[in-house]
C-alpha cells in the first residue's frame, strides 16, 4: 500500500510529464494559441515559478551563508595578521627608544673620564621606606658599596649594597642622601639632600647668594664620591626666612626617577 508522501511524488512526476508532452505539442505551432497552449501555460507556470524560487533561495543561501563563512575566515586571518603586525610594531618602537637611550648613555660615558659600567634597573625597593632601585650588576662585575651611579641626564645616587649579581642604589631624592654641590653660574656651594617627593633641598645657601630659579646645580667633587661637574638639577624654589643665615632652596633633579631604566656605575 502506497503512502501519501509517495502518492504526492508520483502526482508531481505525472504532472511534469504531462506538461512536457503538452510543451512538445505546442512547440510545433509556436504562433498559435489554442486550448492546448493555454493548458500548457497553466500547467507549466507553477512549475517555473517553483523552480525560479528554488534558484533564488539557493543563490540567497550562497550569498548570505556560504560566502559569509569564507568572508569570516578571511576576516579572522586578517585580524591575526594585524595583531602580529601590532606586536612587531611595538617591539620595533621599543627597540628604537632603547637605542636612543643607550646613545645618550654613551654620550654621557664619553664625558666621564673615570671607568664606567652600564647597568639596567631591574627593581624598586618594595618597602617604600627608602628611595632605592635595584640594578643587574654586582660584585662579579666589580661593583661595590659607595660607588656613584649616574644616568644620561645627571646624578642618580650611590651603591649602598651589592651582592654577586645585583646591587642596590640609594637615589638622591632619599632623605639619607647627601651630595656636595654648587650653583654652576655663581659657584655658591651647598649640600643637596633628598626629600622623598621627587625633589631635593639645597642646604646652607647663604642669604646674600644671588641665586635664581632655573640655575643649574652640579656636583663639586669635594665629597670624595661624585666627580666634579656632574649635573644634579635646577633650582625650582627659593624662599628667604625673616631670620637666619641661609635661604631655603629646592632643586628639581634632572633625572626622572619614575622612568629610569639604564644607568652607569662609576667604578673608580
Amino acid at each position: 500500500m502506497f503512502s501519501k508522501r509517495l502518492a504526492r511524488i508520483l502526482c508531481v512526476i505525472l504532472l511534469a510529464l504531462i506538461n512536457i508532452v503538452l510543451l512538445s505539442i505546442s512547440a510545433k505551432y509556436p504562433y498559435r494559441c489554442t486550448i492546448v497552449d493555454r493548458m500548457v501555460m497553466a500547467g507549466i507556470v507553477p512549475l517555473q515559478k517553483c523552480a525560479t524560487q528554488t534558484m533564488h533561495f539557493c543563490r540567497h543561501m550562497w550569498d548570505h551563508y556560504f560566502y559569509l563563512v569564507t568572508v569570516r575566515e578571511e576576516c579572522d586571518r586578517l585580524k591575526r595578521t594585524l595583531a602580529r603586525a601590532e606586536i612587531e610594531k611595538s617591539q620595533y618602537l621599543e627597540s628604537e627608544l632603547a637605542c636612543q637611550r643607550f646613545r645618550k648613555l654613551l654620550e654621557m660615558k664619553s664625558k666621564v673620564p673615570q671607568r664606567t659600567l652600564p647597568a639596567q634597573v631591574v627593581g624598586l625597593d618594595p618597602s617604600g621606606w627608602f628611595k632605592t632601585v635595584i640594578i643587574d650588576r654586582g660584585t662579579r662585575d666589580g661593583v661595590c658599596k659607595g660607588m656613584p651611579v649616574i644616568a644620561s641626564q645627571g646624578i642618580v645616587g650611590q651603591i649602598i649594597g651589592a651582592s654577586y649579581g645585583c646591587a642596590k642604589v640609594l637615589l638622591i631624592i632619599d632623605r639619607s642622601s647627601a651630595i656636595d654641590a654648587f650653583v654652576q653660574r655663581i659657584r655658591t656651594r651647598g649640600i643637596i639632600e633628598g626629600e622623598t617627593n621627587e625633589s631635593c633641598r639645597f642646604k646652607y645657601i647663604v642669604r646674600k647668594a644671588d641665586i635664581n630659579i632655573g640655575d643649574t646645580v652640579i656636583s663639586s667633587g669635594l665629597d670624595g664620591l661624585f666627580p666634579k661637574g656632574l649635573r644634579v638639577g635646577t633650582i625650582s624654589q627659593i624662599s628667604k626666612p625673616p631670620s637666619g643665615l641661609f635661604q631655603e632652596v629646592k632643586v628639581r633633579p634632572f633625572v626622572d626617577f619614575t622612568r629610569l631604566e639604564e644607568v652607569l656605575v662609576i667604578l673608580e
